[in-house]
């Protein structure tokens, strides 16, 4: 709500103010600290599986290359280190009573072959599988080296290489992305450990298309979560890792620029990036900065045809332009070995400026044309800013972190013009996936149509969390054992607020000469498309008439005063678990607990047109509800290593997903109609609502996890896992009319907690890179799952919205010193969306082929060229059979050049 203030739960605060007296103290005990990098020197290497063999400690390199025991006893030990595509390391290392020792490790090539595990994919597969392999929990990591060997237009599509990974698009881009099939609203997104609100008014899940994959150290994937994660992951939790000055041992400068063309619209779009890092000494401390700034500005569009399945088709051509500007600026302070600062930030903004024509056939006994327009220019922000540090008090590892982060969306004066014709000669037979339209010529004349509305909408969104995070680790051993005990706390303000102001113009159309709005150049490549009208032309129509419009009051209130809410949370967590490694066992486990105090402010708004009191009004009643909930979320990983290439896992979880904004707002919209019927000879009333439901209850979630991982050498791994989901309290749409609250209503339509959902899915994956140059990896996941759903009233079972069966990806490449070649194809099976009416409504399956080739001037510079949907894949939904247009849109194919230097 607007000037709340934070209100930290006493438990924070006194874990708290705790940190100072730990930081305090001073540290005694020996420490062996070191860097691993690459053969090339200036790469460093993340993700190395670090052992002193006899005390039987492990320890992974960060992504700086740095690795840490503390507390050791003085003697000789034996310092082992593995990295899979690099030769194994041991030493010999003289630990004395106190102080620190540190050694600097040099990894060797596994194989004679230069560059191997520096430069192309075979360094990004590398930094990956080696994370996920000394991962305590199930992961899957997608490094920056990565993302840079596909075509990929932003953080979403870099996800969807990943097993179980599936993305939902929008004008042919890749905005949200689902984790095993489910809704991408139940999923965790944090920033370098800041939780990422959603820009967008109703929802919670994040389209992480505004943040440009320039912008990304790495972005790793946990399929189950541990006691000190957030637990609002059913799906899982998707964490975006920015650049930090610590990841290279050097000085670096990297810039690339790129120009692509859209075939379907032929236009071209530029792209440019830049980043540096460097270290800098300040007396005996050392300050990182990474800095790093991409632009980019698409043009493109899509063609449409969409239907009703009964007697309405509608036909679409959009034109639009996207731009995305991403800035980061990090710094990471060590003030000395025992404590580290850092401060993030990260700045995105993304426009999408739209043009939209449409046109809608309705074939009823008197035939109907609607010829529309939409113009608006939607721009998203995200800013992320969060500091902590890291102390080392003798056995002791303190970690806080101070988080604020803000999202809006906003969308001024959109501008909508409706036309409509009547009795033109119009035929449809509604067959196939383009259902043709038969139209005279009249239908192009625009004088045979009339104004009939136009609308100015201008909608805000902001949604922004402030956070503190406190995090305490002890070093334990019990009888040789080694043991970590941490605990910790966090609490997450949140407050979502969306409005909308709508404007509805019906009458004042006399003096307006719309019929010269007509734009006859419109290329539409899906056959004839009906009356095309001038962007320019009615923007300028609607500056010079507006005041002589007549508004819509009644109308634009509803519109207006039903899409306003206000929405705060505030959450409690805290936590305690414990690491055991057991010589090839390693257990984390504990329980979490989260507390959830909700407040939502709206309206029940209702429209009234009563003939036989004769009165129009609009009733605004204010609305406000709050409550409160809290769960135990425990949970188990376990990590068991057979032999030193082959790793089994299980994980046992409870997670919860906070239902959609939009759901549990305080808004109602009711339609209240009194007419007299001539049958009855009476006034009847007919009553219609959407109404927001407060009290919806979270999802919650059991997982179960099963996977065995097989590291057969060099840079690859063979894998194959189970998960079982079992969800209750999920929320469906359903009609309540018939319940007591809603007595005499026609219609209802409320969200409301179901009964069961279950998931259960297969994962399979395969990486391999061959001495030949040769690189393929294959994954797929199949799925089946059950969910308990209302159509018509009545009670039965489906699937899951929005989940397919079978996921996979196909990546076959080919490397050598010069030149980088890869043809990836991703394929999502059809799936259920939604329920829509009495018809269910589908989305055809979906597979897209891209391609890559890169060409290496030198060590430093390269030229590439990207092919996007080289098969220009269609997305296709439907409604019961596939005979049974829903949407059928194109996007042709996007075909990129660009230029890439780095001064490393």
């Amino acid at each position: 709500m607007k000037g709340k203030k934070i209100n930290l739960k006493p438990s924070v605060i006194a874990l708290a103010s705790s940190l100072t007296m730990f930081v305090q103290a001073q540290a005694t005990a020996a420490t062996l600290q070191g860097e691993i990098k690459a053969p090339a020197a200036n790469q460093l290497i993340t993700g190395a599986n670090v052992k002193i063999k006899e005390l039987g400690l492990t320890t992974v390199s960060k992504r700086d290359g740095s690795f840490r025991f503390d507390n050791l006893k003085a003697g000789t030990y034996t310092l082992e280190i593995n990295y899979i595509g690099a030769k194994p390391y041991t030493s010999q290392v003289e630990v004395s009573e106190e102080g620190v020792i540190h050694q600097e490790v040099m990894l060797e090539a596994e194989q004679e072959i230069e560059n191997l595990i520096v430069r192309g994919q075979r360094a990004g597969q590398a930094g990956a599988i080696n994370g996920q392999k000394n991962s305590k929990s199930i992961k899957s990591i997608v490094s920056a080296d990565s993302i840079g060997q596909f075509p990929d237009q932003n953080a979403s599509e870099a996800l969807q290489r990943l097993p179980g990974m599936s993305i939902e698009r929008d004008q042919g881009e890749g905005r949200f992305v689902g984790i095993r099939g489910i809704d991408p609203n139940l999923n965790n997104v944090t920033i370098n450990g800041l939780n990422l609100p959603s820009p967008e008014g109703g929802v919670r899940s994040v389209a992480l298309d505004v943040i440009p994959s320039q912008l990304i150290g790495s972005l790793e994937v946990s399929k189950s979560v541990t006691p000190d994660m957030d637990g609002d992951a059913i799906g899982g939790s998707i964490e975006v890792k920015s650049l930090s000055g610590f990841d290279r041992a050097e000085q670096s400068i990297s810039f690339n620029a790129q120009v692509s063309q859209n075939q379907l619209r032929d236009e071209l779009s530029p792209k440019l990036g830049l980043s540096f890092t460097d270290v800098y000494q300040v007396g005996a401390d050392e300050l990182a900065i990474a800095t790093a700034v991409s632009w980019s500005k698409r043009k493109f569009g899509s063609d449409n045809v969409e239907s009703n399945g009964d007697d309405e088709v509608e036909h679409r051509h959009y034109n639009i332009t996207r731009e995305r500007l991403g800035a980061a600026v990090n710094l990471d302070y060590r003030a000395d070995f025992n404590n580290q600062y850092f401060l993030r930030s990260l700045y995105s903004e993304f426009s999408d400026e739209e043009f939209r024509l449409a046109n809608t056939f309705v074939f009823d006994d008197e035939t109907e044309i609607e010829s529309g327009t939409k113009s608006r220019k939607e721009t998203q922000t995200i800013l992320s800013m969060t500091a902590g540090a890291e102390h080392i008090v003798d056995s002791w590892k303190i970690d806080w972190q101070l988080g604020y982060s803000k999202s809006t969306e906003d969308n001024p004066n959109a501008l909508y013009y409706t036309l409509v014709a009547e009795e033109l000669d119009i035929s449809t037979d509604m067959q196939g996936p383009i259902p043709k339209v038969n139209q005279s010529e009249a239908v192009q004349d625009l004088s045979n149509y009339e104004l009939d509305e136009i609308s100015n909408e201008s909608d805000h969104s902001q949604d922004k969390e402030t956070s503190l995070k406190l995090d305490l680790t002890k070093s334990l051993e019990f009888d040789s054992v080694q043991a970590q005990l941490k605990f910790g706390a966090k609490y997450r303000q949140r407050e979502k607020q969306t409005y909308a102001h709508i404007n509805i113009y019906d009458d004042g159309f006399d003096n307006i000469d719309f019929v010269s709005a007509k734009n006859p150049h419109l290329e539409w490549s899906l056959g004839q498309f009906g009356p095309a009208l001038d962007k320019a032309y009615l923007e300028n129509l609607y500056r010079t008439h507006s005041t002589n419009l007549e508004l819509n009051q009644l109308n634009s209130r509803v519109e207006s005063e039903g899409s306003s809410f206000d929405i705060s949370e505030d959450i409690f967590a805290a936590y305690i678990m414990t690491e055991i490694n057991l010589d090839k066992l390693t257990l984390v486990a504990g329980v979490r607990y989260e507390k959830t105090d909700f407040a939502t402010t709206g309206a029940r708004v209702e429209l009234i047109e009563d003939e036989e009191n004769d009165n129009e009004e609009v009733v605004n009643t204010p609305w406000i509800s709050d409550r409160s909930y809290a769960k135990w979320l425990p949970s188990i990983n376990a990590r068991y290593e057979l032999t030193t290439k082959l790793i089994a896992r299980a994980a046992y979880s409870q997670t919860l997903a906070r239902p959609n904004f939009g759901d549990v707002a305080a808004v109602q919209v009711i339609e209240s109609k009194t007419e007299f019927d001539d049958d009855s000879n009476t006034f009847e009333t007919e009553r219609e609502a959407e109404v927001g439901n407060p009290e919806l209850k979270p999802y919650f979630s059991d997982n179960f996890d099963l996977s065995l991982e097989y590291y057969p050498g060099h840079i690859g791994v063979m894998s194959i896992g189970y998960f079982h989901k079992k969800i209750s309290n999920f929320v469906i749409i359903a009609n309540v009319a018939n319940t007591p609250e809603w007595d005499g209503y026609d219609d209802v339509y409320q969200p409301i907690n179901g009964e069961q959902a279950t998931l259960n899915g297969v994962e399979l994956s395969w990486v391999k890179s061959f001495d030949n140059g040769l690189i393929m990896s294959a994954n797929a996941t199949l799925t089946d799952s059950e969910a308990v759903t209302l159509l018509d009233e009545e009670r039965f079972v489906t699937s899951l919205p929005n989940q397919s069966d079978t996921t996979a990806n196909l990546m076959i490449g080919y490397e050598t010193d010069d030149i980088s070649l890869r043809l990836t194809s991703v394929y999502k099976s059809g799936n259920q969306e939604e329920i829509d009416g009495d018809m269910i409504r589908f989305e055809d399956s979906h597979t897209q082929y891209d391609f890559t080739a890169k060409y290496f001037i030198n060590q430093r510079t390269h030229v590439y060229f990207n092919a996007i949907n080289l098969n220009d894949e269609p997305m296709y939904h439907y409604f019961d059979s596939k005979i049974n247009n829903a949407q059928y849109e194109v996007y042709g194919r996007t075909f990129e050049l660009g230029f890439s230097w780095n001064s490393f």
